[in-house]
This record gives C-alpha cells, structure tokens and sequence, in this order.
C-alpha cells in the first residue's frame, strides 16, 4: 500500500480477501442478517434445510428426499449466504484499507509553538496532541505540519503527496485561497508561521478517517427505496410458496398419485425466485461507490452525496483554473488618453500591494519588469480586494509641503467596481476607457481598471487561456442531459467570450458569493440537483445549498466544511469525474437488479416442473433445459443461485463501466446486456451445471 489514501491493492488482493473471509463467517450473526431482508429469508432457509437434513438422516422415511441431497441444498444455501457476506466484506475492507492507510499518517510530532505573542514571546517545543485552535506554530525546512492551520507568515514548498499521493510540492503562502496547511504534510523548503485552526481530533486527516470507516453503515434514500422494492417481491414469492404446499397435498390426494413437494424443494424454489443477487450485492455496490471515490481521491461524507452526483443534472464552474488553467497574468497596461504608461504602472502597482490574488501578485510583476520598484510609503493604508467589492487598493496620505492635504485614494479591480467607485466620488470613466474594456473582452481577456481619486488612468489586462479538451466534455455532459454553467467574476463581455470558445451552456459573470448563492437556489426550486466546486470562504454559503459541494483540499476550513465531498488533489475539473461516478453507481445498482430480476425466470423453469412433474406430468413441457432429473434440477438452479453472485462481485465493487450517452440510449444499452443476458446466462449455466452434476454421478 502506498503511503496516501489512494491504495494499490488489488480486487482480490490476499491481504483484503482474508479478512473478507472471516468477516463472512462474522456477518452470519443474525442481528446483522436482519439489517438484509432478502438475505435474512435466505439465511432463515439455510437454518431450516439444516435441521431438514438432521431429521432426514435421523427419520429417512419421512421427508421423502435423500439425506445427501438435503445435504447438498444446505450447503450451497449456507454458500449463498456466505457469497453476499463475503462481498460485502470485501467491499468493506477496501474502505478499512483506506482508513488504516490515512491513520497511518497521523503522527505526534513535536511544533515550535508561540508563547505570549503579544508580548515577542520565544518559540518552544510543544508536542502536537497539546496544541489547541489558536496557537501559532512555526515550521521550518524539513518539519511536519502539526495540525491543519492557516499560513499567516512566510511562503514555502510543502509535500502533500501523503495526503494527494501527487509528488510534486505546492507552493504554501499567508493570504489568498493557498494559505491553508493540513496536518502530517511536510515542509521542504523555507519556513512558515502557522495558526493552528483545530484541536486535536478535529484535524482534516481525522475527519477523512472518519468519513471513510462510516461509509459502510450509511443507506441512501436510493438503496433504501430499492431495499423495499425487493421486500416486496420477496413477500410475494414467500407468499406463493407458502400456498404451494397445501396445493401439493391437495393435488395429491385428489389425483391419487405422485408425492408431495418436500420442504426442501420448496425452500430451494423461494430462494432462487427472490432477488438474491441483488439482495446479496446491493450493500456491496453501496460501499464500493465511496470506495471508488476515495480511489479518485475524492473524500465524500456520505453515500448520499456519491448517489446525489450521479443524479446531478446542473453543474456549476469556476471559470478560473476548471475551464480555463488559472494562471490569469497580467499582460499590459493601457492607459487612458494623456496619462503616462509610467503613472498608470504605478497605480496599479501601489493598488495591488495589498491584493494576496495571483493576478493581484501578476499585476506587481509586470510594474517591475516596466522599470518600476516596489517601495513602501509610510502612512499608506491597504484596502485589500474581498469578492464583495471586487477591488482592492491603497490611501496614500498627501504629499509634504502640497496645498492638497486630502489622501490619494489609488484603486485597481472590476471595470463596473471602478466606475461605482469613481463615480460615487464626483468623478466619470471616459468613453475610450470603456471602449478599451469592451476589446479587451471581446478578446477573452479580462480588463481591470485603474483609478486614482475619483480619475480613470486606464486598464490593466489579464490574460487566461481555455483548457484543451474541455470543450469535448462539455459536448459530453450536454449528450447526458446536465446543463453546463461557468461561474466568473470578469464581466459579461469577458465572460460571454470565454464560454462561447469553452462551449458552456450558461454562464454567470460579475458573480458575488450571493449571486451564487441565488443561482443554485433557484435551479434547486426548479427541481434540479446541482453540483459545483469551491475554495475559499466567499464559496461556502454556496457550497453548503449545493446538492453535491465539492471542496478543494487546498482550500479554506470553512469551505472544507460546507462541502459533503472533498477533493485532496484541488483539481476543480475533478467535479466531472465525481458526477461519472456517482452515475456509474447507479447504473451498476440498476444493472444488477435487472440481472437478477431477469434470470429468476431460467430458475422458475428448472425448478417448477421439477417439483410437480410426478403430479403432473404435462408439466414436463416446461423443462426446455431437459434437465437429468428433478433432483438435479433443483440442486442446479441452487448452485447457479450461490455462484452467480461470486462471478458479480467483481461488477459490483469496480461498477459498470460509464458511457457518456443520453438516457435512453443507456436504458436500451442496459436491457440488452443485463435484462437479455439475465434471460439467457442462468439458462445455458443451469444446464452446465446439470451436466456436471450427471457426469460426476452425484444426483
């Protein structure tokens, strides 16, 4: 196993298939049993075959069936049993592997923590278990991160690869949406001041641990609708059987001939006619849809939120760093007419100062590659950028000895935030500034305007590009029914031009965290599910309406918490692989119920002419499969009924494969593999095993 949550074993890997086997035996509680209603009636008919055989050996006249037959219905009923609890074991240890995986990496490692900060305190070795929300720690070159936090000073290279299993380090910095540090990383380079924003037990790594053992013990609305659906078929068929047997008799006295059905013939026909393959694997497919999440490094708090995905039918985008790479770069600066490139460069420069945004950090750069250094001005005051203002700037106190005793005010953001600002102060954007912006727009840049007091000094542009290939997923998406939203704070021009060459069906440009907010919910009031992805803390509110939240792992705590799933690599685009696979949950759900509906019918005619043949022998038409004898053709279709389900543990747990197709196109796709090869599979394999049973003269 690797050292992060992605584990490298097998399906049938020794190290998960021995405990799978001893959970098996485990499972035969009947506590447990009962939490399985379909498995339980075969589990209670495992029990009565048992004490069948006791008595046919002790009383061999009686039952009217061999004690060897007897014998040989129980224990491929007890197989049954065992097969359903062994997949469910076995999807279960999948999810122990992970856990014992994450567990691994919690380690109590000694921090250089603060004391009495506010009085130049000394950093002092503390162990991690004693440090508390609020302690500041300091980490250097080759130290462990003590526990989740917050950057608050100084840049560094962290290694995430125990949490990511990506082996590449991230750059770890205070401000912005890449200030967040997570417990049991390690730093590689340069230092950082840390504060500790959990207590212990609460950390990040503690909440995936425990997100993953409690996947096991979580039914969604889903599998318990469909839990019922089998209840019910199972009631009818025990209904059914149970009617069988006074029939028998009363077919037998008025006919004068022929035997009464035993009960182990009828035990046998109840259990092949309910939907034991579903009953035995539905748990398992449960378990290993959160399996293969965690595989795709997706942490979700619950089966219901892999399920929910898979009904998603609206997604929602950042344009930054899913649709586009995310490095938006500051590429020029044009400045309005009669104002110097100089003084435009360095208004902007001033005004970012206190933006911790790439572009903010962008924007800088490109001044000081134009000539320009960064120097401070003592008694500036920062205006730092917030998603609600969308702009961030600096009040420079008045120059010494100058008539104006007002301070600069210097602001740099959204063309709309500029102009509400300008304006608001007496002043106006010149129509060649708005012009500017419009063709900066239209050429899928962004433009940031510029303003010093209440004057326009012209516009800064940013420049993003489109990712390759994500126009051809979101044709994919369309093909599939869910509607496509790019989520973007540049304004509608900007915006417009991106989704046209990114192909998204919708987009919300100039967008607040209300906006977003707004969005969802009335998409939600129109009854659609919807999905979307965030970092930071402006995200949250939106995170927590979203009907499927996927949170970065390199984002904020709070955002961490709105979500009910967590992506450790921090890739936005991963939300169209989560939507994948929760749809492939529910697609292997209905595949295997269709399968297992579908193939009670081969069973029906094996079994039934089997057990009223000697009554009535017209009922031997229905033996199509021409089976040896009715003892054979019972202990075929029981054989087949236990075997089956081992050939679909592997569907089960790896899924139906995902194909990118509309509904309709899946549903005929489905009923052709899975409700047509149900019909026919049990037909041609009760047959093979008929053969087998007649070749080795064991009926």
């Amino acid at each position: 196993m690797t050292a992060n949550t992605k584990t490298s074993l097998s399906l049938f890997d020794a190290a998960l298939v021995k405990p799978a086997l001893r959970g098996a035996f485990a499972k035969l509680n009947p506590r447990t049993q009962w939490r399985n209603p379909v498995m339980f009636i075969v589990y209670i008919g495992s029990i009565l075959t048992s004490l069948l055989w006791v008595h046919a050996l002790s009383f061999p006249g009686d039952t009217g069936m061999k004690p060897a037959f007897v014998l040989a219905v129980t224990i491929w009923l007890w197989f049954t049993v065992l097969f359903a609890n062994f997949a469910e074991a076995l999807a279960e240890g999948r999810s122990k592997a992970q856990a014992a995986s994450l567990r691994g990496l919690r380690k109590d490692t000694w921090a250089k923590k603060l004391t009495e900060p506010h009085h130049g305190g000394q950093w002092l070795p503390e162990q991690a278990p004693n440090l508390r929300k609020g302690d500041v720690v300091l980490v250097e070159t080759g130290d462990v991160i003590p526990l989740d936090g917050e950057v608050i000073e100084g840049v560094a290279s962290v290694d995430e690869s125990a949490i990511t299993g990506e082996s590449a380090p991230v750059v770890r910095e205070s401000g912005g949406d890449f200030s967040a540090v997570t417990g049991g990383t390690r730093v590689l380079s340069d230092w950082l001041v840390v504060r500790i924003s959990v207590n212990p037990g609460e950390s990040f790594l503690d909440r995936m641990i425990g997100m993953v053992e409690a996947a096991k013990r979580q039914k969604t609305p889903n599998e318990i609708a469909l839990t019922i659906l089998l209840v019910a078929l199972t009631i009818v068929f025990l209904m059914v059987t149970v009617t069988l047997l006074p029939f028998s008799v009363f077919s037998v006295e008025a006919a004068g001939a022929g035997t009464v059905v035993s009960l182990t013939a009828l035990v046998a026909l109840l259990v092949c006619l309910i939907p034991t393959t579903i009953g035995g694997l539905l748990s398992a497919v449960g378990v290993a849809g959160m399996s293969r999440m965690m595989q795709a490094n997706v942490i979700a708090t619950s089966g219901r939120a892999v399920e929910a995905a898979g009904d998603v039918d609206v997604l929602l985008l950042d344009k930054t760093g899913t649709i586009t790479h995310g490095n938006r770069q500051a590429s020029a600066f044009l400045p309005a007419p009669g104002v110097p490139k100089g003084r435009l460069a360095r208004a902007a420069m001033l005004a970012s100062m206190a933006d911790e945004t790439p572009e903010g950090r962008s924007i800088v750069e490109l001044a000081r590659r134009d000539g320009l250094e960064a120097t401070s001005v003592e008694g500036a005051r920062f205006v730092p950028f917030t998603a609600q203002t969308r702009m961030s700037g600096v009040d420079l106190p008045a120059a010494p000895n100058s008539l104006d005793t007002d301070a600069v005010l210097l602001r740099k953001g959204a063309v709309d935030a500029i102009r509400r600002h300008v304006e608001s102060m007496g002043g106006s954007v010149p129509a060649e500034m708005l012009r500017a912006a419009e063709e900066t727009a239209r050429r899928g840049s962004t433009p940031l305007a510029v303003a010093e007091g209440n004057r326009v000094l012209g516009v800064v542009e940013l420049k993003d590009i489109v990712k390759t290939g994500i126009k051809d997923r979101f044709a994919e998406l369309r093909r599939m029914g869910i509607k496509t939203v790019m989520i973007t704070g540049d304004n509608k021009l900007t915006a417009a031009a991106i989704a046209a060459e990114a192909g998204v069906d919708d987009f919300l440009a100039e967008a607040t965290p209300e906006d977003k907010l707004a969005l969802i919910r009335r998409y939600q009031l129109e009854g659609r599910l919807v999905a979307m992805t965030g970092d930071g803390t402006n995200d949250a509110p939106a995170l927590a309406q979203a009907d499927v939240a996927v949170a970065m792992g390199s984002g904020t705590q709070a955002a961490k918490e709105a979500g009910n799933m967590v992506d450790l690599d921090s890739n936005p685009t991963k939300l169209l692989e989560v939507v994948e696979t929760g749809k492939a949950l529910l697609m292997t759900r209905g595949s295997l119920t269709t399968f297992s509906i579908a193939n009670d019918v081969a069973k029906y005619f094996a079994i039934i002419p089997a057990i009223f043949v000697s009554t009535y022998p017209q009922l031997g038409a229905l033996n199509v499969m021409r089976l040896a004898s009715p003892s054979s053709a019972i202990l075929s279709a029981v054989i087949f009924n236990a075997l089956v389900i081992v050939f679909l543990i592997p569907l089960a747990l790896k899924g139906v494969r995902y194909r990118p197709v509309g509904a309709a196109a899946l549903l005929r796709r489905n009923l052709a593999i899975y409700g047509l090869g149900g019909l026919l599979v049990p037909f041609i394999g009760i047959k093979l095993i008929d053969w087998l049973l007649v070749a080795v003269h064991l009926v």
